[in-house]
C-alpha cells in the first residue's frame, strides 16, 4: 500500500509499505478520504514539531474490509462505512477511565500503530489496522462530508463544555471551519449568536450558518457591538477559536456576569495573558479552556453530519487525489481554505 509521510519541513513523501495483515481482535479499514487539519499543516510547515518519519492524518473516513476473527459481526460488518477516531488517549489514567478522554495525562500524537511503518496518526494512508472501540458508523453522505466528524466532534464538546442555554448570547470570535462549527451548532442550541472575522466573506457564511449578527472587528469595534447587541449586559458565552494570545483579553471584555468564555484554539505562540482577578472574583464568570473530543462526542457528532442536522459541505474547500497529497498541503497552508480533504 501507499503511505504519505513527513520526513522533515515541508517535505512529505508517498512511499509504498506493506498492507497490514488482519489480526484477531482488529479491524482492517480501506482509508476513503482524509481531511487535512491545521495540526498536521503545522507539522508540515514546522510549527508543530514532532519526531520524523511521521504519518499524520486523524480526520477519516473508512470502509471496512476485513475482521479480525474475535471481531463480534453483530456490530461490525465487510463494507460498512466509519469514521476513525478517540484512539491518541492512553485509556489507562484516571481522566480516560473517568470518561474524559478528551483530557488524557498522556495524550499521544506519535503512537507506533500496529500495520504501519512509522509512528503517527496514519489516516494519510490507504489502510489502517484499528480496534473497534475506535470505530463509529456513518450513513448517507460523502466520505468527505464524514472526514469532518472528527472536527464537529471537538466543537461538540467544546460547546457543551459551554453549557449553551435557549436564549444565550453567544459570541463566536474567528470564522475559520471551527468558528464556522461553533456557530452552527450555538444556533442549533438556541442561542443568538454573533459572529466575528476579519474577513467578509467568511462572515457571510456565518449568517448563511444562523448567526443573527456579524461583526467585522476590522472595521466595528467588537466591545461596542456586543454591548449594544446585549443592552450593556455582555455575552453569555464567548468562543475563541482564534491561535492569537491577544485575544484572549478581548473575549473577556466582552463577557456577561456569571458568562463562559471557552478557548477552543491552540495558541501559536503560547504567549501569557492578563485580566483583572478581582473583575473575575465580582463576575463570576468563568474561562475554560477544551481540546479533542471523546467517544460520546464522536458518536454524536457522527449522527449529525449522517443526517446532515450539521451540514458540513460548505466547508469542504477543497479535495485533492491522495497523489497530489503535497499540492493539498501547499493549499491549505495558504490560510484561504476551510478544509482541504484527500480522497483515496
Amino acid at each position: 500500500m501507499k503511505t504519505a509521510v513527513f520526513y522533515g519541513v515541508e517535505d512529505l513523501r508517498i512511499e509504498e509499505c506493506e498492507k497490514p495483515e488482519v489480526s484477531a481482535n482488529k479491524i482492517l479499514i480501506r482509508i476513503d478520504a482524509c481531511a487535512i487539519c491545521t495540526w498536521e499543516q503545522r507539522v508540515y510547515t514546522g510549527v508543530k514539531k514532532v519526531d520524523y518519519p511521521f504519518i499524520g492524518g486523524h480526520e477519516i473516513a473508512a470502509e471496512i474490509v476485513d475482521l479480525g476473527s474475535e471481531i463480534d459481526q453483530k456490530n461490525w460488518k465487510i463494507g460498512d462505512k466509519v469514521v476513525f477516531g478517540t484512539n491518541l488517549a492512553c485509556g489507562n489514567c484516571e481522566f480516560c477511565k473517568s470518561g474524559e478522554e478528551q483530557n488524557c495525562l498522556d495524550f499521544d500524537h506519535s503512537k507506533h500503530l500496529e500495520g504501519l511503518p512509522h509512528k503517527g496518526m496514519g489516516g494519510l494512508s490507504e489502510y489502517m489496522l484499528v480496534e473497534p472501540k475506535h470505530l463509529f458508523h456513518y450513513y448517507n453522505v460523502s466520505p468527505e462530508e464524514a472526514a469532518l466528524t472528527e472536527p464537529l466532534s471537538c466543537v461538540v464538546h467544546s460547546c457543551e463544555t459551554a453549557d449553551i442555554q435557549y436564549g444565550d448570547l453567544v459570541v463566536v470570535i474567528g470564522c475559520g471551519i471551527m468558528g464556522q462549527l461553533h456557530v452552527a451548532l450555538s444556533v442549533k442550541s438556541g442561542a443568538t449568536v454573533v459572529a466575528c472575522d476579519l474577513n467578509d466573506e467568511r462572515l457571510a457564511l456565518a449568517k448563511e450558518n444562523g448567526a443573527q449578527y456579524i461583526v467585522n472587528s476590522g472595521t466595528q469595534n467588537l466591545a461596542e457591538e456586543v454591548a449594544r447587541i446585549s443592552h450593556g449586559l455582555g455575552a453569555n458565552v464567548v468562543f475563541d477559536t482564534t491561535p492569537i494570545a491577544d485575544l484572549v483579553q478581548d473575549a473577556i471584555e466582552i463577557v456577561s456576569n456569571t458568562g463562559r468564555v471557552i478557548l477552543y484554539s491552540s495558541f501559536y505562540p503560547d504567549e501569557p495573558v492578563g485580566f483583572s482577578p478581582d473583575q473575575l472574583h465580582k463576575g463570576g464568570y468563568s474561562i475554560r479552556g477544551t481540546a479533542n473530543s471523546n467517544s460520546r462526542d464522536f458518536i454524536r457528532a457522527s449522527k449529525m453530519i449522517s443526517e446532515r442536522t450539521i451540514d458540513v459541505r460548505p466547508f469542504i474547500s477543497e479535495i485533492v487525489s491522495f497523489e497530489d497529497v503535497e499540492k493539498g498541503f501547499k493549499s491549505a497552508i495558504k490560510g484561504d481554505k476551510y478544509r482541504v480533504v484527500v480522497k483515496f
